[in-house]
């Protein structure tokens, strides 16, 4: 799920830099890009919390150990794994890169109908 998680953020960003010439594009592909690693890192730590909390990535396993764990550790984790979806799907508040991955499809829709 990770490595499928990590081709996202690489194909929004080859997405909006498509017109790699325009500096517009370039600046919405970096920033979204730097959304997309903010999300990825919140993902990451939170696995990594899972791992050493839990010993396993495993629901069943999670499920099962869940009610006997400290309620403030499993907090801080789900709104670590959260933090990941947010910046992944550009949810507020990690949004501001949203408006700016139009760069590269509007270009394409607008050269299409010109020329």
């Amino acid at each position: 799920m990770f490595v499928g998680w990590e081709g996202i953020g690489v194909v929004s960003y080859l997405l909006i830099n498509f017109w790699f010439t325009r500096i517009q594009a370039n600046k919405a592909s970096i920033l979204a890009l730097n959304m997309n690693r903010v999300g990825d890192m919140g993902l990451s730590i939170g696995f990594f919390a899972l791992i050493s909390l839990f010993g396993s990535l495993d629901y069943s396993i999670i499920y099962s150990i869940v009610p006997f764990m400290n309620d403030t550790a499993i907090t801080i984790i789900a709104l670590l794994l959260l933090s990941g979806a947010l910046a992944k799907s550009s949810q507020i508040p990690l949004h501001s890169w949203l408006p700016g991955s139009m760069e590269g499809p509007k270009q394409l829709i607008n050269r299409n109908l010109f020329y």
